[in-house]
């Protein structure tokens, strides 16, 4: 994994993922808890979060 690539955050902790993703020039996280509303406008530089008990199970850019 690395962490400029939006698909690499699966399996980290929530809180961790969300680090690293700013650290590594990420313009903004969004975190979706599993089964959240989510609007559908596509934003460049934003990393989507999916995340169930704490862990991200799916990320991407957008």
């Amino acid at each position: 994994m690395t962490e400029t690539d939006a698909e690499g955050y699966a399996g980290l902790r929530v809180e961790r993922a969300e680090e690293l993703a700013r650290r590594h020039g990420w313009a903004s996280v969004r975190v979706l808890p599993q089964g959240s509303a989510m609007t559908m406008d596509h934003r460049e530089g934003r990393l989507n979060l999916a995340v169930r008990d704490g862990v991200v199970v799916r990320s991407w850019e957008g």
